[in-house]
C-alpha cells in the first residue's frame, strides 16, 4: 500500500485553512502534516515536512504565496494547488501555465477535482512537467515585476531562465546560466553543470527552441552547448569537427552546424 500524500495548508484567513482541512478529511489516502498562517511560517514547514501537496493561499501580507514558492523551491519543490480570491492576474497566469487553483469560494466539486488531479501529478512527479510549468510562472511573474527588456543579463524574454531537472530521486533546479552542455537520451536529455549531471524531460528539439540562441547552439544532432563555454573547435579524423569545452569535454560538431556555430560565437 502506497503511504499517505503528504499536505500542508497555507492561508492567512482561518476559516479557509478550516474548509480546506474539513474536505481532506474525507480522503484517506491524504494526510495533512501542517498548516501555516503566514508566508514565512509555510517555508519553514515547507523546507522541514518536505510535503508532496501544497494548498497556498496566493494573497498573503509581508509575503506572498509566489515568494513563498521561490524561498523553497531550491530545497523542496511540491505540487501546488493555489487558493485565491478572484485576482485577474493570476487567474490568467495559472491557466496560461497549466496550473491547478482554487478560486474562493470553491464548491465540493471543484475541490474535487483538483483532488483528483493532485493525485495524478504527485504520482507522477518524477516527470517534472508541472515543476517546470511553475518555475516558468515564477520566472514570467520575474520578468513582468522587474519590467525587464528583451534581453538583460543574458537572459533573453520568452525563454528558459531555470529547468526543473531529476537528480538523485528529487526534483532540482538548474540556472540555465549555469548549464556546459546537452546530450540527448531519447524523450529526455542529460544536462551537464560543472561534472554534474541532470535528466530533464525535453526533447532536443523542445529545448532548441526554448533556449536563448544568442546564448545556446545545437552542434550535432544530439548535442547543445552553450556558446561561452566553447574553447576551441579543430578538424578531425571523422570528417565532422572537435569541439573542447573549457572544462576539457570534447564533442562533436557536425559540419552542418559548423558555420552556425562559428557566426554565433562571432557575436558573444
Amino acid at each position: 500500500m502506497a503511504p499517505p500524500i503528504k499536505a500542508v495548508i497555507v492561508d492567512d484567513e482561518a476559516l479557509a485553512r478550516d474548509a480546506i482541512r474539513l474536505r481532506l478529511e474525507n480522503e484517506p489516502d491524504i494526510e495533512v502534516v501542517g498548516e501555516a498562517a503566514d508566508g514565512s511560517d509555510a517555508v519553514a514547514l515547507v523546507k522541514t515536512l518536505q510535503p508532496d501537496l501544497l494548498f497556498l493561499d496566493v494573497q498573503m501580507p509581508v509575503m506572498d504565496g509566489f515568494e513563498v514558492i521561490e524561498h523553497v523551491s531550491v530545497e523542496h519543490l511540491p505540487i501546488v494547488v493555489f487558493v485565491t480570491a478572484h485576482d485577474r492576474y493570476a487567474l490568467k497566469a495559472f491557466e496560461t501555465h497549466a496550473l491547478d487553483y482554487l478560486l474562493k469560494p470553491f464548491t465540493a466539486g471543484r475541490f474535487r477535482a483538483a483532488i483528483d488531479r493532485a493525485r495524478i501529478e504527485v504520482a507522477r512527479a518524477g516527470d517534472q512537467e508541472t515543476h517546470q510549468r511553475l518555475i516558468e510562472l515564477l520566472d514570467a511573474r520575474r520578468r513582468t515585476r522587474e519590467h525587464r527588456p528583451a534581453r538583460e543579463s543574458g537572459e533573453g524574454a520568452g525563454y528558459l531562465l531555470r529547468l526543473a531537472v531529476k537528480h538523485h530521486q528529487r526534483i532540482a533546479l538548474v540556472r540555465v546560466g549555469d548549464i556546459d552542455w546537452i546530450e540527448s537520451s531519447a524523450n529526455y536529455a542529460h544536462v551537464h553543470v560543472q561534472r554534474q549531471r541532470f535528466v530533464v524531460r525535453m526533447t532536443m528539439g523542445e529545448l532548441e527552441r526554448r533556449l536563448d540562441p544568442a546564448h545556446f547552439a545545437r552542434i550535432h544532432r544530439s548535442t547543445i552547448v552553450q556558446i561561452d563555454r566553447i574553447k576551441d573547435i579543430v578538424a578531425a579524423w571523422h570528417g565532422d569537427f572537435d569541439l573542447t569545452l573549457l572544462d576539457g569535454t570534447v564533442l562533436r560538431l557536425s559540419r552542418n552546424y559548423r558555420d552556425r556555430v562559428l557566426e554565433r560565437k562571432k557575436r558573444r
